[in-house]
């Protein structure tokens, strides 16, 4: 229990600061996304102009949100889950069946972190975005293409912090179906009131 207790903990301090800062650019990201929405609906329906860049730059936001706020959803139980027949089976059953399901989900995360490490290093990122520019001088002279691979940086990132979350669920689901009390100790992940 004592190597459990030594696991768990210094994992979930860094997943609470990772996440809390994943889940502070999210907002930023979101905020930044409604606000390129909102200037291309404006240029396209009132001015009757539309321009290149705000469709990419939404998509570009919308990608980062995804990949740091998902993995908060997964620590909380907020993703879409059927839990009647854990709540049909006895404790220690439902946390066997949770460990299996866990188990699954984390082959799943390094399988599709393998391929998340394909798709930024490889074809794909190599590109650069159609639209979407950074300017690199104060008096906007030059600009630089973003390149597709931070987009897909996104999805790796996401997947590092779903297979980190994921292990802690995994080391916490172990050290409940140890004990009773085991858990009792340890550092609960924060909850959406306890920020």
């Amino acid at each position: 229990m004592v190597l459990l207790d030594g696991l768990i903990r210094p994992l979930s301090r860094v997943n609470d600061v990772l996440l809390k800062i994943g889940r502070g650019i999210g907002v930023v990201a979101i905020a930044v996304m409604v606000a390129v929405t909102l200037v291309q609906v404006f240029c396209r329906y009132v001015l009757g102009n539309a321009l290149p860049w705000p469709d990419e730059a939404a998509r570009f936001c919308m990608l980062w949100m995804t990949g740091l706020m998902a993995p908060t959803a997964f620590r909380r139980g907020g993703f879409v889950a059927i839990d009647i027949l854990p709540s049909m089976l006895p404790r220690r059953p439902a946390i066997l069946l949770n460990l299996v399901l866990l188990a699954i989900s984390l082959v799943v995360l390094v399988v599709a972190l393998q391929i998340g490490w394909k798709e930024v290093t490889g074809l794909g990122g190599r590109f650069a975005s159609a639209s979407l520019y950074l300017p690199t001088a104060l008096d906007f002279s030059t600009w630089y293409r973003v390149p597709r691979s931070w987009m897909m940086l996104s999805l790796l990132v996401g997947l590092v912090l779903l297979v980190l979350v994921n292990i802690e669920l995994i080391l916490r689901n172990i050290a409940e179906l140890c004990s009773d009390h085991a858990l009792d100790a340890l550092p609960q992940p924060k909850t959406q009131g306890a920020e």
